[in-house]
């Protein structure tokens, strides 16, 4: 996604380049199962786990760790989140020894977080220790000259996990880097992958992108409508 990109960027561009960069989606899982995901937990410690497993704050130790969706995540977990933060130590599900790490955390979300903190459906103080460095990334619609980097990009990633020959022509260029993207940069990957799949080797052009993605039509790909 775009925020996972700037996630990326940021951790790139830091002294933990050279560690992992792990990511994590906290609206994906069940609490439970979020919380193994993160603390990692003991051979036996629930029914199915049969051998100890690594969290993700394990893993991204030297790192960064990018937890997307951060608003999503319940009060309990919020504070078991408080306490990695303040004392950069946790325990393992099931565990009893502190495990000490050196993360930095990278919290995406697509709420207003102040305003769950007003409505008390997530913590202040938790709210403050990841609100160090804010970072607000418009949508895609207001940046439309990113379209043409972000589609070279996915269409690099695509083709060489696929082995097409998909390239795109001018036309279809400028009529992708006028399309309104209300799906934002998921429906940009999704449309990319779209065509490396359907498209076949060889030059697309603006005739072909409108047959194989009918909802490019002029009316919605003209710019500001």
């Amino acid at each position: 996604t775009g925020k996972e990109l700037v996630a990326r960027a940021v951790h790139e561009l830091s002294p933990r380049a050279s560690g992992p960069f792990v990511k994590v989606n906290c609206a994906a899982l069940t609490e439970t199962l979020l919380t193994s995901e993160l603390f990692g937990h003991e051979k036996g410690s629930f029914t199915g786990a049969t051998e100890q497993r690594l969290g993700r704050f394990e893993l991204a130790d030297g790192g960064t760790l990018l937890l997307d969706e951060i608003s999503e995540i319940s009060p309990e977990l919020q504070a078991k989140l408080l306490r990695v933060l303040e004392e950069r130590e946790f325990e393992r599900v099931g565990g009893g020894r502190p495990i000490k790490v050196d993360v930095r955390i990278v919290a995406t979300t697509n709420r207003d977080l102040q305003a769950e903190v007003a409505e008390r459906r997530f913590r202040e103080d938790l709210f403050y220790r990841l609100n160090v460095v804010p970072v607000m990334l418009p949508p895609l619609r207001e940046r439309l000259s990113d379209v043409a980097d972000l589609i070279a990009h996915y269409l690099a990633t695509f083709t060489a996990e696929t082995g097409a020959k998909v390239r795109l022509g001018a036309d279809a260029l400028a009529l992708l880097a006028a399309y309104r993207w209300p799906g934002n940069v998921r429906e940009l990957v999704n449309v990319v992958e779209r065509l490396v799949v359907l498209g076949g080797d060889g030059e697309l052009d603006a005739a072909t992108l409108r047959e194989l993605l009918p909802e490019l039509t002029p009316a919605r790909a003209r710019r500001g409508q």
